[in-house]
């Protein structure tokens, strides 16, 4: 069972990696006016777990989790096949999959028409992930502060590493070619997070 799971676990990380690689190399042309930080928060938004579980849904993977359940397992099963967090890492393990089998040129346009829905979502609503986390920490009587923790690079070519914390404490870390992107990505990471704790 433990290498089963290290299997799926490898499989999610490798999927994560193709499904943004083959989103970014659709919108890159796509989209020739929009800069990095811009690219960087459709994708994120695009790829995002809740989008994942979305797929995986509209695919069927739930009906066939359940079909595919060892008997005696339903409840449990169910439980894991009701979880966003799991489905969008199966969804991601079925493009690792994939990638395998089929290579990246093959997968790739596949990937994009699944995600197809989840990429005019995101252009016509776009997500802003700092307010999200703030309403979010409110609830909770939570404040949420950005730190920049490295910069790197030259003038026309910098990224910047975003440090989300609350009460002193790191809960969110991102990546960006300016500041602003870098605290998108931090909080996108810290709203994950959240959702699994």
């Amino acid at each position: 069972m433990d290498d089963r799971w290290e299997s799926y676990e490898r499989l999610a990380f490798l999927g994560d990696v193709v499904l943004s690689l083959a989103i970014s190399t659709h919108l890159y042309p796509r989209f020739p006016r929009h800069g990095a930080g811009r690219l960087t928060k459709l994708r994120a938004q695009a790829v995002s777990r809740h989008a994942c579980a979305e797929v995986a849904r509209e695919l069927g993977v739930p009906e066939r989790l359940r079909a595919a359940a060892p008997q005696g397992t339903g409840k449990s099963a169910e439980m894991l096949i009701e979880s966003e967090r799991i489905l969008a890492s199966i969804c991601e393990a079925v493009i690792g999959a994939e990638y395998l089998a089929f290579g990246f040129e093959r997968v790739a346009p596949a990937v994009v028409a699944a995600f197809a829905e989840q990429i005019e979502e995101a252009l016509a609503h776009p997500v802003d992930y700092k307010s999200v986390l703030q309403e979010r920490l409110a609830r909770r009587s939570k404040v949420v502060a950005y730190r920049i923790e490295e910069e790197a690079g030259p003038p026309h070519d910098r990224s910047f590493v975003a440090v989300a914390e609350v009460d002193g404490e790191d809960i969110g870390r991102g990546r960006g070619r300016t500041k602003k992107s870098a605290e998108q990505e931090a909080a996108l990471r810290a709203l994950e997070g959240l959702e699994e704790g």
